[in-house]
């Protein structure tokens, strides 16, 4: 499970490093593609395998499905850790994301995310202010 929220930094040649803590959940390849709330997000290849499943299973006349799923694969691209525990981030995601050099690898149970630090924490102060009626609407006993 991976969880957890780490800031690391963009270099110049868009590599980032994946927190050591994530890199064996993840293995040294994984998938990364863009996320929804204008996030990445990374999946090991057994969870992305996974979701191309749960994706060929949407019915191709929906426009919205073949939307979701172009957006999702269009993008897609097969990160492989060097040896420093970096990735490269390829220019089409650094800027849907709009990272720039603070950036926040964030643990989702089956998922990273990768974040620009201030888009972050702005998300993060929105979500606070609304965190009790989130939990009220999703009926979620803790």
């Amino acid at each position: 499970m991976l969880m957890g929220e780490y800031q690391h930094t963009l270099d110049t040649k868009q590599r980032l490093i994946i927190p050591a803590k994530f890199r064996d959940q993840l293995g040294s390849q994984f998938v990364v593609t863009r996320g929804l709330d204008g996030c990445l997000f990374g999946y090991p290849m057994s969870e992305w395998q996974l979701l191309e499943q749960k994706l060929k299973a949407l019915p191709l006349t929906k426009r919205d499905a073949r939307a979701f799923v172009r957006f999702l694969y269009s993008a897609a691209t097969v990160c492989t850790l060097d040896k420093q525990g970096r990735i490269n981030i390829p220019d089409p995601l650094v800027k849907y994301a709009d990272l720039s050099k603070k950036c926040m690898v964030v643990g989702v149970s089956n998922r990273l995310e990768i974040w620009d630090s201030d888009r972050w924490d702005a998300y993060n102060a929105d979500t606070a202010d609304n965190f009790d009626e989130i939990a009220e609407d999703l009926n979620i006993d803790f």
